[in-house]
């Protein structure tokens, strides 16, 4: 299983700002693909902001799949405040 760091991400929307796509170093994947790739066990996600790890994983929501991070055993949404990916 490949381990990837996620460094940034492309949002649409400007009032309920949507994550599109998952990105780190020279790598870049939609939310679809990361999604497939973690209910497979193919792949695994994470985040590190300030030191802080954080595991990304699936959640099923009211309009489908999507990730969020996983600390401590709390949910959070902090996928939104890491940079935007170039391009």
């Amino acid at each position: 299983m490949a381990e990837f760091e996620v460094r940034c991400v492309k949002k649409t929307g400007t009032t309920h700002e949507h994550i599109t796509h998952l990105g780190g170093g020279n790598w870049m994947r939609t939310v679809q693909q990361v999604v497939q790739s973690i209910e497979n066990g193919t792949d695994s996600f994470h985040t590190l902001v300030n030191g802080k790890r954080a595991s990304i994983a699936v959640v099923n929501g009211a309009h489908g799949k999507f990730v969020r991070t996983r600390a401590d055993g709390n949910w959070s949404d902090n996928l939104l405040a890491i940079p935007a990916c170039a391009g």
